[in-house]
């Protein structure tokens, strides 16, 4: 990996120094990164500034050795050869590039709309024709036979529930295959950004995926600091850490709560409800809102927590996780639950690696992935935090690893608030750098969040690509209904339980 550009978690590089590649060289390196177990971050377009066409930058993660590489290539026609065939885990970024810049990813084996979005943006490609799909119209992947039939939920759900439509073709109970489809609340927020920041971007992240508020604002405030040479205080680090456990905590909960909803055991159900809001509680002791909005600000945050705060905190903490351990060590110990849970949408760990699958849906298939250990910044530099595994990668396994997850980040914050650093002087952050890259990795509840900022010569915001875990995993709950049964969707959905909004940005 020599010709790319190299850096770490939470750094900003000169963009123009990052050499443009060839394509050829540039697949190649992609390729090679791939075969030595890297992943792709991020992979997307870039209007050119100095030449017509558009710029593709990749970011590989080196997982094993805490590094990121950069690289990029130029393409001045409206096509280029898709790389999909030869690395699933491009199929849905260049699906993406293909809508958002008009361009052909030649060869891709299945190329479809992803947010049914008009072309981004373009340079000289913006005199080609281009016509907006209607959202929802496309060519849906089918099957054919005798007895063979298809069904069709959504987009409108019965619940409450955000849109996707989702289409499986059948042999009576049995999934041939699902296809997924989103787009429906495509918000355009990346374009938003461009420009900025402005008063409104961190709203506008912070909306980004309203459950993973602090996963991403730190993930912003994060490429700002590194953009501005800003250092966060050790307290700061800390609440901002704090902040994001419980962020975990709450949605884990929640989650395992309506996993024992889906197979009918309503104790875990009905407790685990109550319970999340306990910890929905405990971030609005932090900053005053159950959400963790307005926690995060680039430099650091901007509430403290006083000794009553601190020791609030730490009771109401005690009290969740008695009352939790209560309500989950129940599942594992009921043989009905777990004749549902076990052997039901497995994802295998060859897939996991295949389409670089994140978060606990990868750790649930035996590999060994979270950003907190393997690309730490902040406070993570300094604890060491196991990484929750299991490896079967089915319900039960995704179910208990987020119980694992549960369980260390307790131990994390009860640790943390007992040893607060002392207050220190706040800093401020300054101008960005002009034409510079920053890449930004924070594991959030449901995986690897990733936020790329460059910036123009005047240090504002030249693209702002955001890639939530939902865009990485989404593959997986259609691979993992393959040969199950239809009604096992509910299950194998909440135990994924992905964000559409994250996706549609």
């Amino acid at each position: 990996m020599s010709v790319f550009t190299s850096m770490t978690n939470g750094q900003a590089t000169d963009y123009l120094n990052i050499p443009t590649l060839d394509f050829e060289t540039f697949r190649a390196e992609l390729l090679a990164g791939v075969q030595q177990g890297h992943r792709v971050a991020s992979f997307f377009g870039k209007a050119a500034e100095e030449s017509p066409g558009v710029e593709l930058v990749l970011v590989l993660a080196d997982d094993q050795h805490n590094r990121l590489f950069i690289g990029k290539t130029s393409i001045s026609g409206s096509q280029f050869p898709s790389m999909t065939p030869d690395c699933p885990q491009v199929h849905l970024f260049e699906r993406e590039i293909a809508e958002q810049f008009n361009l052909q990813p030649i060869g891709h084996p299945w190329l479809k709309p992803v947010r049914f979005a008009s072309p981004l943006q373009f340079s000289e490609l913006e005199t080609r024709p281009v016509e907006r799909p209607t959202i929802g119209q496309m060519d849906f992947y089918r099957v054919f036979g005798d007895e063979i039939h298809e069904v069709a939920v959504g987009p409108v759900h019965a619940g409450v529930i955000e849109p996707g439509h989702f289409r499986f073709q059948c042999h009576g109970e049995k999934v041939f295959h699902l296809e997924i489809s989103l787009g429906y609340q495509h918000r355009g927020i990346e374009p938003a950004l461009i420009g900025g920041p402005h008063p409104l971007t961190p709203r506008q992240i912070e909306a980004i995926a309203g459950d993973t508020t602090l996963g991403h604002g730190w993930a912003y405030c994060q490429n700002l600091e590194a953009l501005a040479q800003t250092r966060v205080t050790a307290r700061e680090q800390v609440i901002r850490a704090i902040g994001l456990e419980l962020e975990r905590l709450a949605n884990h909960t929640g989650d395992l709560g309506a996993l024992a909803g889906d197979v009918g055991y309503l104790p875990t159900q009905s407790f685990c409800g109550r319970i999340r809001g306990d910890f929905l509680n405990m971030t609005a002791v932090l900053c005053g809102n159950r959400f963790g909005r307005n926690l995060l600000r680039p430099g650091g945050v901007r509430f403290d927590l006083d000794s009553n705060q601190t020791k609030d905190l730490i009771k109401r903490l005690e009290m969740a996780e008695t009352d939790l351990v209560s309500a989950v060590e129940l599942l594992w110990d009921t043989p009905s639950v777990l004749a549902r849970f076990e052997n039901t949408g497995v994802v295998t760990r060859d897939q996991g690696l295949q389409f670089g699958f994140v978060g606990p849906t990868t750790r649930a298939c035996g590999v060994e992935h979270d950003v907190r250990t393997d690309h730490p910044t902040g406070v993570y530099q300094f604890v060491n935090l196991p990484v929750a595994m299991t490896h079967y990668g089915d319900v039960n396994s995704r179910a208990y690893v987020r119980w694992l997850e549960i369980r260390r980040s307790l131990r994390f914050i009860r640790e943390r608030l007992t040893a607060m650093p002392e207050p220190r002087p706040v800093s401020t952050t300054g101008p960005l750098a002009p034409n510079s890259l920053a890449v930004s990795l924070i594991e959030g509840w449901r995986g690897e969040v990733c936020h790329v900022a460059l910036t123009d010569a005047a240090g504002r915001f030249s693209r702002y690509k955001i890639t939530d875990p939902s865009f990485h995993n989404w593959t997986a709950l259609a691979l993992a209904l393959r040969n199950q049964q239809i009604s096992d969707f509910p299950l194998c959905n909440k135990s994924f339980n992905l964000s559409y909004c994250g996706h549609d940005l």
